[in-house]
């Protein structure tokens, strides 16, 4: 239900005397505080994820690093790059990655949210793009960040 390691998901368990629900609630809390621990951790390595949408008339570039290689080429890091690339195909209005990167000026428009971070996700809406890297950073045990995109649609400056 959480990916979580056996002995991980043994000690929420115990911590929450036996409840699920307060023992996941623990595993994210845990995988919160893990996530702030790693945060400072340089993320060198990574990938370029691409996706083309909608006959070709959408592309979008994204680059996330993490610590290692070793993470950069497994299954689930791959999966989150292709979500993140997913998030901005499908939402014209992100403009960054996080909101110190808003110019001063930016005016927001009502149930458009710029900031990729801090988007519902557009598959699982009960989470951010920020909870799902930060469920990432729990499972990989190593930094994830978002460092640059780009996206292009045909007909738009």
């Amino acid at each position: 239900m959480t990916s979580a390691g056996v002995m991980d998901c043994k000690r929420a368990l115990e911590h929450s005397n036996g409840d699920v629900k307060g023992a996941i609630a623990y595993l994210a809390e845990q995988g919160i505080a893990a996530a702030a621990k790693r945060s400072e951790r340089e993320t060198s390595q990574g990938l370029v994820e691409s996706y083309i949408h909608g006959g070709g008339r959408v592309g979008v570039l994204v680059e996330i690093n993490c610590e290692t290689d070793f993470v950069a080429r497994t299954e689930e890091f791959q999966r989150l790059a292709k979500e993140i690339a997913l998030q901005i195909a499908g939402l014209p209005w992100t403009l960054v990655v996080s909101e110190d990167q808003l110019p001063a000026d930016f005016q927001p428009v009502a149930g458009q949210e710029a900031v990729l971070l801090k988007q519902a996700s557009i598959r699982d809406g009960s989470k951010t793009i920020q909870q799902l890297i930060t469920e990432a950073i729990g499972k990989t045990g190593e930094n994830i960040q978002i460092k640059r995109f780009a996206r292009f649609e045909l007909g738009m400056s």
